[in-house]
């Protein structure tokens, strides 16, 4: 994670979003006296949507949340994908 004041943030922001694009890390931005920002990457702007959409419904939270237990204890079966 990348804090810096809004001065610095200015003198560096190629190199800060930069920073943000490759390294998937937000960068927070404190201002003198207002509340502070982030900046993050489109790319994971959109994750986070995706995410928040798919664990809207408590129903779809709970069977994501159930695979993922099946997953990490090793209940699963792999199966090949079937190309048409």
């Amino acid at each position: 994670m990348i804090v810096t004041n809004y001065t610095d943030f200015r003198k560096n922001l190629a190199q800060i979003m930069d920073e943000v694009l490759s390294g998937h890390v937000p960068a927070i931005i404190t201002r003198e006296s207002k509340q502070p920002l982030v900046m993050i990457s489109l790319e994971d702007f959109n994750s986070h949507q995706e995410t928040f959409y798919l664990t809207k419904s408590k129903a779809n939270k709970s069977r994501l949340a159930s695979s993922l237990k099946n997953i990490e204890s090793g209940k699963y079966k792999k199966r090949e994908l079937i190309e048409s």
